[in-house]
């Protein structure tokens, strides 16, 4: 009775995991999460009041598909004041969170058998909704000592004559590394003279620790700009996880007028109040917010990595953005899965395994939440170890 394709689609293992944590906590067992990618902070108050004065005005019919007219300006304002990018209104589409933008984008780009290279660790949402659309994703390998960032080499060498998108996503979900602008000018440099397009999730953008300077792909070069495909929103960084808001820019408008057509057949327009919102966050009214939001975000991860790579067998990156560690247990053991499940049953500690992430022999620890907590975790999953080590 099933579509095959849908048979073939897997569901979200962070989210698969969030939600098992969250069932076993309301059976009163005492469980701490570290599996989900979203903020432990309050939507900012701004926020909260232009949504509340949209409802008072009475602002709760439908909107055009893509957005209201000041909304798809506030993030035309946005790219060209923090990433030098300069789109119009037809450039420009807002969905319901980044990953319906990504869903669309796959849905309305990719042909049977076209090749779309993915490096890995990798959002658990892009090679399913690669092979959703039939396509076929190729994985680029990387690890510690590559920070995780892909090389010109490995991109040149996966390009075949089927390749028709590359996904970067940089700060990294799961591992929080950021691909500073040298590294990404070499990337453009293998593009050059070939039609790949560049699908560039900046969702984290705004959370950037340490010296890390972030460069949106897109401003590279005027090639890049014409074949870079911009995804972005408001879950991570200004915490609206709730409010579904995601956008899309591209060179393109004909691009965005065919997922204009899509989106008015499935979900129309997004949630008129979180429109109204939006504007708001985008356009620098909730900024010290971000950045006290960010500052927290940092001081976690310092004291994070650091009580981490105190224990034995156990090794991390420290993350230059985003709210993840992408902690290595290979000196453990490669199977992420039964140590994950094993951590969750014994110690109720929840975190994501690698393997999720096309990187097996790591787990996924978010820091998204309260200090205490994440002593608390660590120091768990230290006991945890002792019966893997020799």
């Amino acid at each position: 009775m099933l579509s095959k394709r849908i048979q073939a689609l897997s569901p979200s293992m962070t989210i698969a995991i969030s939600t098992l944590a969250k069932e076993l906590k309301t059976e009163g067992k005492d469980i701490l999460s570290f599996s989900a990618g979203e903020p432990d902070f309050d939507t900012p108050e701004p926020i909260k009041e232009a949504a509340i004065q949209a409802l008072n005005e009475g602002f709760t019919k439908y909107t055009a598909v893509a957005g209201i007219p000041e909304l798809l300006d506030a993030i035309s304002l946005k790219l060209e004041r923090d990433n030098g990018l300069k789109y119009e209104r037809s450039q420009i589409i807002v969905s319901n969170g980044a990953k319906q933008s990504l869903f669309n984008l796959t849905q309305t780009l990719i042909d049977d058998g076209d090749e779309v290279i993915i490096p890995a660790p990798y959002w658990v949402t892009y090679p399913e909704i690669v092979k959703y659309a039939n396509g076929k994703p190729v994985i680029i390998n990387t690890d510690d000592r590559s920070g995780f960032k892909i090389t010109a080499a490995q991109l040149k060498t996966a390009i075949t004559t089927k390749t028709k998108m590359l996904i970067l996503t940089t700060p990294s979900n799961p591992t929080g590394s950021v691909y500073n602008k040298a590294e990404l000018e070499a990337l453009a440099a293998v593009l050059r003279d070939t039609n790949i397009i560049v699908v560039s999730d900046e969702m984290y953008e705004k959370l950037l620790f340490a010296e890390a300077i972030f460069t949106s792909v897109a401003s590279i070069s005027e090639d890049m700009y014409q074949r870079t495909i911009t995804v972005n929103g408001l879950s991570k960084a200004v915490a609206m996880t709730g409010w579904r808001f995601g956008y899309l820019a591209t060179a393109s408008k004909e691009l965005v007028a065919k997922m204009n057509s899509l989106q008015s057949q499935s979900t129309s327009n997004i949630n008129s109040i979180t429109q109204k919102a939006a504007i708001v966050a985008l356009t620098g009214k909730v900024d010290e917010e971000i950045e006290a939001m960010r500052q927290a975000f940092e001081a976690r991860a310092v004291e994070a990595t650091e009580l981490f790579n105190e224990l034995p067998g156990i090794s991390v990156n420290r993350p230059s953005g985003a709210f993840y560690l992408f902690v290595n247990i290979k000196e453990l053991t490669e199977d992420s899965m039964t140590f994950c499940k094993e951590l969750l049953a014994e110690y109720g500690v929840a975190v994501v395994p690698g393997l999720a992430f096309g990187s097996d022999g790591y787990f996924r620890f978010s820091f998204a939440t309260d200090i205490v907590a994440i002593r608390e975790g660590i120091r768990r999953i230290s006991k945890f170890t002792k019966k893997y080590q020799k």
